[in-house]
């Protein structure tokens, strides 16, 4: 760029800038301005010409007032004049003028543009950069119609500068931001991502830029980047300071190309070419180690740049979720800055471990910091610290660690930030729910968090717990005595007191036998609240009153004298009023069987999504870390949430990728879209689609599955390896099914009693069509009269890295052995896709895990002692011999697994029945493992032939 010459340091311009800063008052200031503006205004109305200085300088006083909140209505015209200037300070301020005040919108704009063109085409690199960055700044419409197309020819041409490279890159980025519709890259594409190439850092930097926004929204047009940001990171990577020094910050070689190149990397799935992905392995690994070396400088901008670096390089990993060993070292590496003097960086560790978290690979390795993230919870002073630490506990929480993470959530509750505490409240009624294995500790937890934070729990909360409590017989009388108890304290939130009505109006007599829970003395209790309630909670109090009638006849007189008090049958609130003199009337005239028949306990609540989990994901919105993700990283549900159904110790969830380039070996099975059944057992109903009621799914939008005669002549026959893939899926009910180059299914799937609903998920994994999509679910043989399948149809097209999803509804009629049939047809490219595969739906997912003691177990062991109720096997172990997994296993089986029954502590013993419709088959498993031989015996006894050999059949290769 030029030097200014001493001549053009604007004296006028320095003086009245000197005046303005001296004025006392602002009307003083605003006297000098009006002064000058008309001063300007002569000038340029004058009849003498002015020179080019001159009208620079006017130009500057106008733009410095205009700088000072004032408003400028004219001197455009003597701005666009200063860009005809051949000198660059005068072409500059033109620039500069025309950049902060002209609008988009201006009749000025083609006289602009014209000038530009002419800049453009001087060859002159200051006056080409000069253009470049007005037409950046200004960005509207036209200068993208008129410059589109010239700027990517400057751009990858041969001879231009590379400063000029530079700002042509960064305009063409703006102008795509504004108008992408008229940046149409075509021919400059391949030309465009070769400049990663670029021995120049700075035009590398800059077009980096552009290329990411580019492949955001046209990945296959610019796939070929990936090899070459690789190579280009790789070379930045392994290179010493030294090396780039002029792209060197604080020790650190070009942080911000680094950072670029890495998310560039996370619009694309992991290279398919094993050299590429190779190297960039290295790349990352080397991130990863030079960040466990010693800091090469003691200042904070190095540690930033070289911290950028790795958490760009951990999100690149996570975004892969292919290398197992990158993302335990990662949960690793972000395991240490939990701890972190900086607080930034704490906040960062928890963001990054709360995806981690949602990884099959790493699940296990962030729960070991689970001490270290609850000291953050309760010790913390930045508040949104805290509530990432929230998060990552919620995310990390499992069967195995639920009461722990609850209790210190619930503590933690008691001196929360007021911000948070409503999301603190739906997290922890969350995973109470979805991990309770003990109802009355669900109940207990709820009732603590009304108590602890109540104003904060919402309707959606304590209508669940009744929900829960009326949908399961177990638990109806320890929440009646624990709610009783918990109304007795002084102070009582009105929330608890909303469901005490409930509950005891329901099942208060339960416990009405204990002379210190007597109907009157729950009665007395219930209306010692009355006076202290809102509107709504009285009334539901009243409701409760007139369910005590029928409940407790002793207490008929006493309440009808409640409601026949003035307070009550002339209340000015309607509704109060008129539920008094009902309830009154009801209890006086009806006899005791209307009565009953009026106010019979209430029925089971049907199933559908949890309440609270819909709003937390309301609650949640855009920016923050998404509760769907935080859902797909649950190892197991929870009974409450699968009625024990939802089985598997070893259940696959992938993070999902990026839905317009999914990776190869990223999760496509869409967990995010499939609804979640919540947990209460079924009602008496026995049609799977009233069972699985989904809201907008009509039963006739299901198709049952198709005779083998009615199966196309064409079908291919299942994969040779369709039995391994059933297999795999014996003891889960979560991951991918099958996948190729083209297309990758996945599969979610839930069991209740002899009812199962499946969600399969394709995925189009490459960037073209898939057109004329079916697919047809066949039960061959006997098994059509085993298993009643019902399959939703599927769309027909399926967009380039997009997904759809398909509901199947499975009912068990009888035992079966084989598996039904799914054939896939499809056409890519114009050739036909014809692929066959076994779905994963075997038997044993319809077990019902069932409890026994050691007695008990041996009796029935022996009563099933005829030989063709016995199938045994004994094989070498395929796999190591792990107790945990072999637990693990057994409990994805769907059987209840026995502790302290077998008299060798070394065997495994379970127990379970497998529920069909026809029949309900009782099964006892023994597993004996030989460790020193690495060999197993299994044993299974059923009160059928049929099941007991199957069960061993699969059993078997699981071990």
């Amino acid at each position: 760029m030029p030097a200014v010459s001493k001549g053009d340091g604007m004296r006028g311009l320095a003086v009245f800038i000197s005046d303005i800063r001296n004025c006392k008052s602002k009307e003083a200031e605003i006297k000098r301005i009006n002064k000058e503006l008309a001063n300007i205004r002569s000038k340029f109305k004058g009849d003498k010409a002015l020179d080019g200085y001159s009208k620079k300088k006017y130009v500057c006083k106008l733009l410095f007032i205009f700088l000072l909140g004032h408003d400028i209505d004219f001197g455009h015209m003597e701005a666009v004049n200063l860009l005809s200037s051949n000198k660059y300070t005068e072409k500059q301020i033109g620039y500069l003028f025309i950049s902060v005040l002209v609008n988009s919108n201006s009749e000025l704009i083609r006289l602009i543009n014209n000038a530009i063109k002419n800049d453009l085409s001087s060859r002159n690199p200051t006056f080409m950069c000069l253009a470049l960055h007005c037409i950046a700044n200004v960005g509207s419409r036209e200068m993208a119609e008129a410059f589109a197309g010239e700027i990517p020819r400057i751009l990858v041409a041969g001879d231009t500068m590379d400063s000029v490279k530079q700002s042509a890159a960064l305009c063409l980025l703006r102008l795509y931001k504004t108008s992408p519709d008229l940046v149409l890259m075509g021919e400059w594409t391949s030309r465009v991502v070769h400049l990663l190439n670029d021995q120049h850092m700075g035009v590398v930097t800059a077009a980096i830029s552009l290329i990411t926004c580019l492949s955001q929204k046209n990945p296959d047009e610019f796939k070929t980047c990936v090899s070459l940001a690789v190579s280009r990171l790789s070379r930045i990577v392994s290179s010493a300071s030294t090396d780039l020094q002029d792209y060197t910050y604080y020790f650190v070689p070009a942080p911000w190309l680094s950072c670029k190149l890495l998310r560039l990397l996370q619009c694309y799935p992991p290279p398919e070419d094993g050299a590429v992905k190779g190297r960039l392995v290295e790349c990352l690994e080397t991130i990863l180690n030079k960040a466990q070396e010693p800091p090469k400088s003691k200042k904070v901008q190095h540690s930033n740049a070289k911290n950028a670096i790795l958490f760009e390089a951990i999100s690149l990993i996570i975004h892969y979720d292919s290398e197992p060993n990158l993302l335990v070292r990662a949960c690793n590496q972000l395991g240490q800055f939990l701890q972190h003097r900086e607080t930034n960086l704490r906040y960062l560790a928890l963001e990054s471990m709360c995806t981690l978290a949602s990884s099959e690979f790493s699940h296990e390795a962030v729960k070991t910091h689970i001490e270290t993230v609850i000291n953050a919870l309760k010790t913390e002073r930045d508040v949104s610290v805290r509530q990432r630490a929230a998060d990552l506990l919620y995310a990390m929480c499992d069967r195995s660690n639920a009461k722990q993470i609850v209790a210190e959530m619930l503590s933690y509750l008691e001196t929360a930030d007021y911000s948070i505490r409503e999301e603190m409240v739906l997290k922890v009624a969350i995973l109470a729910e979805k991990y309770a294995v003990d109802y009355s500790w669900y109940v207990d937890t709820i009732l603590n968090l009304i108590r602890i934070a109540g104003d904060y729990v919402s309707e959606e909360v304590w209508y669940r717990v009744i929900q829960i409590v009326i949908n399961r017989d177990d638990v109806q009388g320890y929440a009646a005595k624990t709610v009783f108890e918990a109304l007795q304290a002084p102070a009582c939130h009105e929330n608890m007191v909303k469901v005490g009505g409930y509950i005891l109006g329901e099942f208060g007599n339960l416990i009405a036998g204990d002379p210190r829970s007597s109907p009157l003395v729950q009665f007395n209790l219930l209306h010692s609240k009355f006076h202290l309630c809102s509107v709504p909670t009285r009334a539901l109090l009243l409701s409760a009153y007139i369910k005590f009638i029928n409940l407790f006849p002793e207490t008929k007189s006493t309440i009808q004298e409640v409601l026949r008090s003035d307070s009550q049958i002339r209340n000015s609130d309607v509704e109060l009023q008129q539920r008094a003199v009902e309830y009154l009337k009801l209890s006086s005239i009806a006899s005791t069987d209307v009565l009953a028949t009026v106010l019979e306990e209430m029925p089971p609540f049907p199933e559908r999504e949890s309440s609270i989990l819909a709003k937390l994901k309301k609650k949640k919105g855009p920016g923050a870390v998404s509760v769907n993700e935080l859902e797909e990283g649950k190892r197991e549900g929870g009974e409450l949430n699968g009625g024990g159904g939802e089985r598997g110790g070893d259940n696959s969830t992938i993070a999902a990728s990026n839905a317009s380039t999914p990776s190869p070996s990223a999760d496509l099975l869409g967990l995010r879209t499939g609804p979640q059944v919540s947990a209460a057992p079924p009602s008496a109903g026995s049609l799977l689609v009233d069972v699985f009621s989904e809201a907008g799914v009509n039963d006739d939008g299901f198709l049952s599955s198709a005779p083998p005669s009615a199966v196309s002549e064409d079908a291919a026959p299942p994969l040779p390896e369709s039995n391994e893939l059933l297999n795999k899926f014996v003891c889960k009910n979560n991951g991918v099914l099958f996948e190729n180059q083209l297309l990758q299914i996945g599969i979610k799937s839930e069991y209740r009693q002899n009812l199962g609903r499946m969600y399969l998920f394709y995925g189009n994994k490459t960037s073209v069509q898939f057109v004329t999509f079916t697919t047809t679910v066949s039960c061959p043989g006997e098994l059509q009269s085993q298993l009643n399948v019902q399959a939703k149809p599927v769309e027909p097209l399926i967009e380039g890295g997009a997904q759809v999803q398909q509901v199947i509804n499975i009912e068990c009629l009888g035992d079966f052995c084989e598996a039904p049939l799914l054939n896939i047809k499809f056409r890519y490219g114009g050739a036909l896709q014809n692929l066959s595969l076994k779905l994963p739906v075997t038997i044993n997912k319809f077990f019902q895990p069932t409890e026994m003691a050691s007695h008990d177990f041996f009796q029935r062991w022996k009563q099933l002692s005829q030989p063709q109720q016995e199938a045994q096997k004994i094989f070498k172990a395929s796999h190591a011999m792990d107790t945990e997994v072999i637990k693990a296993k057994l409990l994805g089986l769907g059987m209840a697994l026995l502790e302290n029954v077998d008299p060798n502590p070394e065997n495994f013993v379970c127990a379970g029945v497998i529920q069909t419709k026809a029949q309900q088959v009782g099964s006892l498993l023994r597993l004996e493992p030989n460790a020193q031989a690495q060999m197993y015996r299994l044993t299974l006894r059923s009160s059928k032939d049929t099941v007991s050999k199957r069960l061993c059949e699969l059993l078997a290769e699981q071990f």
